[in-house]
């Protein structure tokens, strides 16, 4: 079996970690993985094993025909029998398709926006979904959604799994050892840090020993200066602090007690999963499928988004009961290992290739 992932940046987003993921488990698991970035190279690029076959395209436009041509030459190649496109790289997979009609194509639906499905354009996709042989959805909203608009006949819940590299030792985290907040997410509108900054703010005032700690990217634009701006605005200059994106993530959640997560949508958060593997007691908000990974009181703790007074007192209460955040660090990587693990999803994962591979040889 010959499979590449394909993604459109390895900037470190939900959508590029999953297709780093899924490229590093395959290459020892079938005959030949390969992982190709179209438009952008970025961090994730140094945790790509050497047994995943890279190419980047360089990609300057929708229509690159010199993008194109590389891409299609390297299938034909490589014998691959199945692109695997994560999030928008569905077009190129698609035009690839059309050039090599043997190949297959899987698509792989990150979309982050899953509680505004209402406003998802649509229709490109739907006439690139002929072309695809399955389609991977990361929740249930998104999968439901993928039957109905795109009426594709092969549509299924391809739960996200985490992995973390244990020996990169870079970030040193500032604040008081024990009583650190961590965040990971890049900064874009719907994480909804200004909510957090808010809630972070009312509990820092009655425990100001505490820290908040984010790590995600910054893109320079209005939301990232939003979050600065409020930092600024409530003196937290010295007790919340940003990193922008970093790729020694264990070591960083190692030296933090409570992750949380503030989104006003999700999918299914890489973070939140990575939070189970490093032992943290998690607090996010009722969205996408943080709300099926999280048993509210079980393993962890769930609060209406946009609601900077129950994310504060969430976090208040885990600060103060000592035994509970215990038993949530324990109760949620015992549930993250058991259902989110490398190996449960790549067995599914494979088991769908072999699928469509055994129609094809059917068909000829």
């Amino acid at each position: 079996m010959r499979v590449l992932q394909l993604i459109d940046s390895l900037e470190t987003g939900g959508a590029e970690r999953v297709a780093v993921n899924i490229a590093n488990a395959l290459s020892s698991n079938i005959e030949y993985a390969a992982l190709c970035a179209t438009r952008k190279e970025g961090l994730l690029k140094q945790d790509i094993l050497n047994t995943v076959d890279y190419l980047f395209l360089e990609k300057k436009r929708a229509f690159d025909i010199q993008a194109i041509n590389k891409l299609s030459r390297f299938i034909r190649t490589n014998n691959i029998q199945i692109i695997h496109a994560h999030s928008s790289s569905f077009f190129l997979a698609t035009i690839i398709k059309i050039l090599n009609l043997r190949v297959k194509v899987i698509w792989h639906d990150h979309y982050g926006n899953s509680e505004f499905l209402n406003q998802r354009k649509h229709v490109v996709l739907k006439g690139c979904s002929k072309f695809f042989s399955h389609v991977f959805s990361v929740n249930k909203n998104l999968q439901t959604w993928a039957i109905q608009k795109l009426k594709h006949a092969h549509v299924s819940y391809q739960p996200n799994f985490a992995t973390l590299n244990k020996s990169l030792q870079e970030t040193i985290l500032k604040g008081v050892a024990n009583k650190r907040i961590v965040c990971l997410a890049n900064l874009r509108p719907q994480k909804d840090h200004i909510t957090l900054i808010k809630a972070f703010n009312k509990v820092n005032v009655k425990y100001p020993d505490w820290s908040l700690h984010c790590v995600g990217k910054s893109f320079n634009d209005e939301y990232s200066k939003s979050v600065h701006d409020t930092i600024m605005e409530f003196n937290l200059e010295s007790s919340v602090y940003l990193y922008n994106a970093k790729l020694d993530i264990y070591n960083i959640l190692t030296q933090c007690e409570i992750g949380v997560l503030s989104s006003i949508s999700e999918g299914l958060p890489i973070g939140l999963l990575e939070y189970g593997l490093s032992s943290l007691a998690v607090i996010a908000t009722r969205v996408g499928e943080c709300e099926i990974v999280i048993t509210n009181q079980v393993n962890g703790l769930l609060v209406e988004k946009s609601s900077e007074d129950k994310l504060s007192k969430g976090i208040i209460n885990l600060i103060e009961n000592n035994e509970l955040r215990q038993h949530l660090k324990k109760s949620f990587k015992l549930h993250v290992e058991t259902y989110y693990s490398e190996k449960a999803q790549i067995k599914n994962i494979i088991k769908v290739y072999k699928s469509i591979i055994k129609k094809h040889i059917e068909k000829l």
